[in-house]
């Protein structure tokens, strides 16, 4: 593990058993976060990029979830020491959880519980990784903490109900939380889903300001491309639980290789090339089953460059350029497609 990665992780396979049959959630997942940067893990639902987090987390259900092999090792900016989370015992992961790791979830609208204050829901988190503050330090710090993320009347508001505030507001409650224990590590699940296109500019905004303040990285998680465009460092793309392409921002927007990306992108409005008088170019066919996935490339059956080897063989990640590797037989030398 290099000394600027804060995370790293290796080969990581998870399979979940349920009744309906066997998912093989991730397979070979693999990515790194250096210290204070923003990687952006982007793909369709279902592609594997919110399990990733949930495992970073350890928060996966069980006894449907099982992680069959990988590592995700952790450098802990205070000890300097490197640990593998998955063989971390319980009771030491509570204190990276929420701690040294934070993660604001999906939908605010349904992660903070109803019938508790935002105040003592911040209080709560702040209290548990900190149990020798007072719960009068630790209100103190919840409305420093309203403050910080741009919150009104933070005094009077930290005694409201979740009821009582917008999506907005109750995203940046979640913030707050997340960042109340000044985290090394914040993960942002769709941080923006379910918010209207200025309230997402504002949450953006605070969070890159906040990262500049706090000095942490941050695991952005979207399918919104444009959001990755503008705040990360370097993009994770995701297909059925594989990463197919991973480069720095310019490259992957400049220079995509794997067919999904460039499919991806180029179902984007630009402005200078038609805007949306222009059709849309789509991705041909719909995300396979994970149930039942293709044999090869998992892309193949959506592939406009498909070829023989494509059907029957999956290709491994190769790297073109430094820092910068794809998933297709397209970029192994000596193959050519048939169309």
């Amino acid at each position: 593990m290099e000394k600027d990665n804060i995370l790293e992780i290796k080969n990581l396979h998870v399979t979940f058993y349920t009744e309906d049959g066997i998912v093989r959630a991730l397979q070979g997942v693999e990515y790194e976060v250096k210290h204070n940067e923003t990687l952006g893990v982007v793909g369709e639902s279902g592609c594997g990029k919110s399990v990733t987090s949930l495992t970073i987390m350890r928060l996966l259900p069980k006894p449907q979830a099982k992680v069959e092999e990988g590592q995700i090792l952790f450098r802990d900016k205070e000890t300097g020491q490197e640990i593998n989370l998955l063989e971390l015992p319980e009771e030491k992961m509570r204190h990276v959880r929420g701690n040294r790791i934070s993660m604001i979830f999906q939908e605010p609208m349904t992660a903070l519980n109803p019938v508790y204050t935002v105040g003592d829901q911040i209080m709560e988190a702040i209290l548990i990784h900190n149990p020798e503050t007072t719960r009068q330090e630790a209100r103190k710090k919840a409305i420093e903490m309203l403050k910080l993320v741009g919150i009104p009347a933070a005094e009077k508001r930290v005694d409201d109900y979740p009821h009582q505030m917008s999506g907005g507001m109750r995203q940046r409650v979640m913030i707050a939380m997340a960042l109340s224990t000044n985290p090394d590590i914040l993960i942002a699940d769709e941080p923006t889903t379910a918010l209207d296109v200025t309230i997402q500019a504002q949450i953006l905004d605070l969070i890159n300001r906040l990262q500049e303040q706090l000095g942490m990285s941050i695991i952005l998680i979207t399918h919104n491309l444009g959001v990755v465009a503008q705040n990360a460092d370097r993009i994770a793309v995701m297909y059925l639980g594989r990463i197919v392409e991973y480069a720095p921002v310019r490259e992957i927007f400049h220079d995509p290789k794997h067919p999904y990306t460039q499919g991806l992108l180029q179902s984007v409005p630009r402005l200078d090339r038609g805007g949306l008088k222009e059709p849309l170019p789509g991705i041909s066919g719909n995300l396979p089953s994970p149930y039942n996935p293709p044999p090869g490339c998992k892309f193949h059956p959506r592939c406009p460059y498909v070829m023989d080897r494509c059907r029957e063989e999956e290709p491994s990640a190769v790297e073109i350029s430094p820092g910068h590797t794809v998933r297709c037989w397209l970029h192994v030398k000596g193959e050519k497609s048939n169309e």
